[in-house]
């Protein structure tokens, strides 16, 4: 149950704290938009506290050229807030301070933050995935949990709807996957393009991210968005689900993924990474106002099984 108490009469403390958690959330660059102006302000400072969360625990394992160990000694300490709140010790980092204000507010599960700080971890330790059960193992920790968390602020975390967001929120992170080929490979040394798929399909990994378009390789990635496409697509009843205007946002978000997985069916060049401009969004938004929720179909690409 939401304490509305705790939403409108905020001591300046939390209110700073989400501040600083909004001023992270405006300063990175996304696809999807992150609180969302669609969103009421309270739900809008709540999910830049977990965009700001989720946002340096990421820069923990990526930025910087810190050694592993390094990595995970300060993953460690970032966990340790986890527990402080957890265990009823008051946090004194901002992020900290906006999160414990969020997750009390709306009895959010602190294991969900727990997931993604798994999913951060790996990303230190791990960089190549044999098996695409392997890769969908790490989607449910990386990716899964913001859905969830989300449908949890929102009171709309049904069976049904946590199901349908797990499927949108991995078909989004295979999306990214598809997208950062040659960044994570080139720049982090990390492939989440599964291992015995690039030797099913004859490729080499010193070719993967090198601007190769043979058949075969084509062929591997084409694999990749189509089963990404089709993930997507199993998920995509869930704006159908959500009333109001987080409906609304959430049929927006999806809709996000459907022009990006457009983009990428269309792309002559596969290492070409679609970018989505403000037309994009404007038009897209203009659509989701326009259509009631039960005229919503889904429109993905329709891709040849390789």
């Amino acid at each position: 149950m939401v304490k509305q108490r705790n939403l409108t009469n905020l001591n300046p403390l939390v209110r700073h704290a989400y501040q600083q958690c909004q001023n992270i959330a405006n300063s990175h660059y996304e696809n999807f938009p992150v609180a969302s102006f669609l969103l009421p302000k309270y739900l809008r400072r709540s999910v830049a506290a977990i965009y700001a969360f989720a946002r340096t625990a990421d820069d923990i394992a990526d930025e910087g050229n810190m050694c592993r160990e390094t990595r995970l000694e300060l993953m460690t300490r970032y966990e340790s807030n986890l527990y402080d709140i957890q265990y009823g010790k008051p946090p004194t980092e901002p992020i900290f301070i906006a999160l414990k204000h969020t997750i009390e507010s709306f009895n959010l599960p602190i294991q969900l933050f727990y997931d993604l700080l798994t999913a951060f971890r790996q990303d230190i330790l791990k960089d190549r995935y044999n098996n695409f059960i392997e890769v969908r193992d790490y989607c449910h920790y990386s990716a899964n949990p913001i859905g969830r968390l989300l449908l949890h602020l929102s009171g709309q975390a049904s069976n049904e709807n946590l199901v349908l967001s797990d499927h949108i929120c991995t078909g989004l992170q295979l999306i990214n996957f598809i997208q950062d080929i040659s960044t994570d490979l080139n720049h982090k040394n990390r492939c989440y393009i599964p291992l015995d798929e690039i030797a099913q399909y004859g490729v080499k990994l010193s070719e993967v991210g090198q601007n190769n378009q043979s058949p075969n390789y084509t062929a591997l990635i084409q694999k990749q968005l189509q089963r990404a496409t089709e993930i997507y697509k199993s998920g995509v009843a869930l704006g159908n689900n959500l009333p109001g205007l987080f409906g609304v946002e959430i049929r927006f978000i999806i809709a996000c993924g459907e022009c990006i997985l457009a983009k990428l069916h269309k792309r002559q060049n596969i290492y070409t990474r679609p970018i989505m401009y403000k037309k994009d969004f404007l038009l897209i938004l203009g659509k989701v106002l326009l259509k009631r929720p039960s005229d919503s179909e889904t429109r993905l690409p329709i891709l040849e099984k390789s």
